[in-house]
């Protein structure tokens, strides 16, 4: 794991309660996961990723994109979702893990990787790759937009969907995907945009994927995007570890915690939980495909820190 992923770890866990939250009640109509970490042990008991997906079940979540966002767990997310039904994989360079790569003049090579990963058959997007000028100073902007560019034309060439992270980055995120030219299927994951936002996305045919955020007290942009965004548009995440949904923020964050995050949305929404549910499926089996393909069972897996 690189030192960004356990600077972030670190900042997240000051001030935490790091139990898990208790399992909330099982959806009537499933619905999928589109962005977790299950690589990225949390909590004060962290669970091997088998186990999250057991919880994940009994609750109602029937699958999770399992993203990663270096070489290491792209490799690790890919070899996974080779032998797990429940799971498919994106891959990607993180938009902050670029500039470290490009210094050490990795950059190249590590595209290369993700390209021949993203042709595995359960690999299913190339993500989280985008902009983020939250975390990267100028003097690594002009990696990102170089990763992000290239990450954009391997997903075309692929013909698998985008995963966007987007922080603090809006326009240059849109001005980029309109100069270079979006893929078919983008995904905004964990949406931070305002309404207008949303409808710019909508009008692009873009997915807006939204996260345990949208339950925040202080989120209402969030919330008055979501009610902008289409149901068609409509995808779910839990991006855990992080961003656990109210109650139980500060906590840790896990795919079995859909269900919190599903049914705060169709309450904003005034709208029916299971036909929420049933919408968010359809759509996110547009965007990946179905995840009860024969899974490949003679994969050679690589353990990644922090995984049992």
């Amino acid at each position: 794991m690189t030192d960004s992923h356990h600077l972030r770890r670190r900042e997240k866990a000051a001030g935490r309660n790091l139990s898990y939250p208790p399992l909330p009640e099982k959806l009537v109509v499933p619905v999928y996961d589109n962005h977790t970490h299950l690589e990225i042990a949390d909590g004060d008991d962290p669970l091997h990723y088998r186990e999250q997906l057991d919880r994940a079940s009994s609750v109602g979540v029937r699958g999770v994109v399992q993203v990663g966002g270096d070489i290491e767990s792209s490799r690790w997310s890919a070899n996974m979702a080779a032998i797990e039904p429940r799971m498919l994989a994106a891959v990607a360079i993180h938009p902050n893990e670029a500039p470290g790569y490009e210094v050490r003049g990795e950059l190249d090579d590590a595209l290369a990787t993700i390209s021949e990963l993203a042709m595995r058959p359960r690999v299913r997007a190339v993500g989280e790759t985008g902009l983020d000028y939250f975390r990267t100073d100028e003097s690594g902007l002009a990696a990102q937009l170089r990763s992000f560019e290239a990450h954009i034309e391997i997903a075309k060439e692929s013909g698998i969907a985008l995963q966007i992270h987007d922080r603090n980055a809006h326009a240059d995120v849109i001005r980029t995907l309109h100069r270079v030219g979006a893929p078919d299927r983008t995904v905004f994951h964990c949406f931070s945009g305002d309404a207008e936002m949303a409808q710019l996305c909508a009008d692009n045919g873009w997915y807006m994927s939204f996260a345990g955020t949208v339950t925040f007290t202080n989120a209402e942009q969030t919330r008055e995007a979501l009610a902008v965004a289409p149901r068609s548009l409509l995808l779910i995440e839990t991006d855990a570890p992080y961003l656990t949904p109210a109650p139980y923020r500060g906590h840790p964050n896990a795919p079995y915690l859909i269900p919190t995050t599903l049914r705060a949305m169709a309450a904003y929404l005034d709208t029916d939980v299971a036909m929420l549910a049933a919408q968010i499926a359809s759509n996110t089996e547009l965007v990946y495909g179905r995840w009860d393909t024969e899974p490949i069972t003679h994969v050679v897996t690589e353990p990644i820190a922090g995984v049992a």
